[in-house]
């Protein structure tokens, strides 16, 4: 679902004839899955509230949606033990990294 939210968002605002690339990563402790986009990106100013219920930037009255999935992909993550962040250079689209913890069940994944 967090992934499906992260890939929803960077297909609605990656203007035609962008991109949007979905990479994976492990470390020690986490496995990092990232969903880089093309689009306009987030203004610095609105990213500490992307992940708040129902926030919607300014720059996205024209999509559709409520302003959920970002706060429900940190909610789903936080209750798994992991995090998300949010990299977005001005006007250089936006990198989401999901960090989803490897430990499962008591036991270490290989």
């Amino acid at each position: 679902e967090m992934v499906f939210n992260l890939v929803d968002n960077a297909v609605k605002y990656t203007p035609p004839g962008g991109s949007v690339v979905l990479s994976a990563a492990r470390t020690d402790s986490f496995c990092r899955v990232d969903v880089a986009d093309t689009g306009p990106g987030i203004p610095e100013s609105e990213q500490a509230e992307i992940f708040n219920r129902f926030f919607r930037g300014k720059d996205s009255h024209g999509a559709e949606g409520l302003g959920l999935g970002l706060y429900l992909a940190r909610e789903i993550l936080a209750r798994q033990g992991g995090y998300i962040r949010v990299s977005s250079p001005p006007g250089k689209g936006c990198v989401f990294s999901l960090y989803l913890p490897r430990e499962t069940a008591g036991r270490k994944e290989a």
